[in-house]
């Protein structure tokens, strides 16, 4: 892996660890990245608090050495194993912190392909209504957890103003415009899609 300067500050963030998962070291974490399977290329990443702007001297350089994706209540997330983390107590002392690369480091991606991380954080529109906030992403996956299923979807987690969670299908058909720099993404849902997708009451 190259290391980046001193002096850079962009950071993409792969995975935010959540807490420790068994009792081998191992943590969950949310994913945030769309290629969970690319941490099988990418074993150097960097830990760092959340919103990390610093210098990679102030990073903590690790090595990944497995991950799967959990199934469940945990579905959609990641399972991550780290070099000399090998322990529940280890696996505490990264909890809360971000998995990130330098942007210089990011896949290239397809025409019609969004970082997760560029995602979180929009609001979502419904023609002129505002659905809510994404919050996460979610990645079907096998039913071993073992791999995604890339014929599926991504889910966009989106929480309303209520704090009501909808689960809504990141495809192109739907997708009008992401804007990125607005924190915005316009899409055009099919009739009932969001109230068929949010959890009965």
């Amino acid at each position: 892996m190259t290391t980046p300067p001193e002096n850079s500050a962009a950071w993409t963030t792969l995975a935010h660890l959540l807490r420790p998962q068994g009792r081998k070291g191992e943590l969950l974490a949310e994913l945030l990245t769309d290629f969970p399977e690319r941490f099988e290329d990418r074993t150097q990443v960097f830990l760092a608090k959340p919103d990390f702007s610093g210098p990679a001297s102030q990073a903590r350089a690790i090595t990944v050495t497995s991950h799967w994706l959990p199934v469940g209540r945990n579905h959609g997330r990641v399972v991550l194993g780290f070099e000399g983390i090998d322990s529940i107590d280890k696996a505490e002392t990264l909890s809360g912190l971000d998995v990130i690369v330098p942007v210089t480091e990011r896949v290239e991606l397809d025409d019609d392909a969004e970082y997760i991380s560029d995602l979180i954080g929009c609001a979502v529109f419904d023609g002129q209504d505002r659905v809510g906030i994404v919050t996460r992403v979610e990645f079907p996956a096998s039913p071993d957890g073992s791999r995604r299923l890339e014929a599926a979807a991504p889910l966009l987690a989106v929480e309303d103003e209520a704090g009501t969670e909808v689960l809504i299908p990141y495809v192109q058909t739907f997708l009008v415009a992401l804007r990125t720099e607005e924190r915005r993404i316009d899409m055009r849902l099919p009739a009932g899609l969001i109230d068929l997708n949010r959890p009965a009451s």
